[in-house]
Order: structure tokens, then sequence, then C-alpha cells
């Protein structure tokens, strides 16, 4: 999936509040190439610009899981409303508060009875429009869960759990039971360096545990759907992505851990280290590099 990488860094939490508000939001971004397609029964995947959009579209209900951006969410609500012949939206989640999986929520929300993310979202998407002069106010979720939640769509189950920190403090797995179809979020980045939003709660170490958990609960036959992925790389993978990427965690704390042992600083740690061994197709770009991976596992691995 291509990803506008400039988006992407200014709307995600911690970096937004950088960004000069005037010339974030006075911008207006090329068109973004979207595509619908199906994944398995009934569940498929919206593409544009963000975070990959999954939906549901059958005879009883209508479900989205994340938003991208205003304009996307447009087409997409659009597409779905379509796919439906004419029904609403009946429910949307958040997988987390990064604004390119929630920037178009108040889009969604227009058509949609309620919408669902962990209960830590809310505070997180607000801490970040607090930080920001001048940003509108984010619109929230209105449903929260702790640690999991689940309801019958028709004929398809859709249950979403929490594990704890991961990409953030706050990320969900969602799942279409029926269609052994888990929309990972952020959680799961394909052949691409990823963001670790430390100051929104991200934590690697139990972000690996997640990426286990997720690949030994689910059943073997499991399509995964990835938040980002290198481009030119389909954002629909198995269980082996799954465990790839939890083992480019492990090879990042391996390499950190032997840094700090050597007592060698973050800033030489980053500056020497170019690529990982076994991952280096891993593509990155603006502040997704492996530099910026590495940078905060050595202060995860070093807080007291």
């Amino acid at each position: 999936m291509k990803i506008d990488r400039r988006h992407f860094i200014l709307t995600s939490s911690g970096a937004i509040a950088a960004a000069p508000l005037a010339r974030l939001f006075a911008q207006t971004p090329a068109p973004a190439a979207t595509a619908f397609t199906d994944v398995r029964r009934n569940v498929g995947i919206f593409t544009g610009r963000g975070g990959t959009i999954g939906w549901l579209v059958n005879p009883a209900a209508v479900v989205a899981v994340d938003t991208q951006f205003a304009d996307t969410a447009k087409v997409c609500v659009d597409g779905l409303k379509q796919k439906a012949g004419g029904r609403g939206i009946d429910t949307v989640f958040n997988t987390h508060h990064h604004g390119d999986h929630t920037g178009g929520n108040a889009v969604f929300r227009a058509e949609a009875k309620r919408l669902i993310a962990h209960q830590n979202v809310p505070d997180l998407m607000k801490k970040v429009a607090g930080a920001t002069p001048n940003a509108p106010a984010p619109t929230l979720p209105d449903t929260t869960f702790d640690k999991t939640w689940s309801q019958q769509f028709g004929d398809e189950t859709i249950s979403a759990s929490f594990n704890g920190p991961g990409h953030t403090g706050g990320d969900a797995i969602i799942r279409f039971e029926r269609a052994n179809v888990a929309h990972m979020g952020d959680l799961l980045f394909y052949e691409r360096h990823p963001r670790v939003d430390r100051a929104g709660g991200a934590s690697i170490q139990n972000w690996i545990t997640i990426l286990e958990k997720a690949a030994k609960d689910f059943p073997a036959d499991t399509i995964y759907i990835a938040g980002h992925a290198r481009e030119g790389q389909p954002v629909t993978v198995d269980r082996k992505a799954v465990l790839q990427f939890r083992d480019y965690f492990n090879a990042v704390l391996g390499v950190t851990r032997k840094a700090i042992a050597a007592g060698q600083t973050k800033e030489a740690l980053t500056t020497a280290t170019t690529s990982l061994p076994g991952f280096e197709q891993y593509q990155g770009g603006g502040t997704l590099t492996l530099a910026g991976v590495l940078a905060v596992a050595f202060d995860e691995l070093s807080a007291k």
C-alpha cells in the first residue's frame, strides 16, 4: 500500500505537536488513489491515504475499522453505502488514536450509530489535541472497552481485544471470527520500519508478546490486516509475516542490549546501526526509520 509519508508523520500523535498548525491544516493533499478489495466472507479492506481500513458488509450490518483522513473517509463511506444498498453504518472501530487512523472519524460518525475503541484512546486523542495549538476538537469514540468486546453482526461475530501496550498504550485487535480475518491496526507493519509511540504508551517488549499471542491464538488460516506495508507489498498477510515482525523486534532489542552492555550512547547506536541482518528489505522514510526504532528501544531498555 502506498503511503503519503508526510501526511502519516504529521498527523501521528508525537510529531503533530511539533508541526506548525497553520501550515498543516492549510495544505490540501493531492487526491489519494483509493481501492476496495474483498478479503474473505463479506470482509474487505479499503486503501487510500493512511492506515488500512477494514470493513464488513453483509445483509444485516455494515462495519468499518479505522477511518484514515477526511477526504478518503468520504470515499470509503460512500463506497460502503453503495455496497450495502444505501444502508447506514452500524459500528466503526478505531484500532488506536493516531491521526492517520482517526482523522476521518467525523465523516464516519455522521453516518454511523457508534464509534468504539479501547478505553485509553479518547484520553490519548485529547492529549494530542491539547498539545497542538489551535487544533480542532477530535471526534472521540463514544463507546469504549477495557480488555475485550464482542457482538454478533448478522452471520459474523466481531470481537475486539486489548493486550497491553504495543505500538501505543491503546491498541486493539479487531477480529472477524467466522471469516478468520484479524485487523491488527499498527500492531502490524509489513516490511516497514514502524512508529513506536513511546510518548503514547508504547512498549516494544510487550509488543512482541502481543504478536506472539495473535499468531498463537488465532486459527492457522487467519488473514492478518496490517496498518501499513512496504510500498508495493500487500497489507493482507499470513501468520508467517506476523512472526517475522516479532523477529524484527527481537533483533532490534538484541542489538540495543548489546550496545548498552558495551557502554554505547544512544547516538552511537543509531549512527552505527544502518541495517538489521535478515531485515534489509524493511523500508523507511521520514521519521519511520531503523534509527528511530533503535532510539526508542534504547530509551525503553535504559528506563529505570
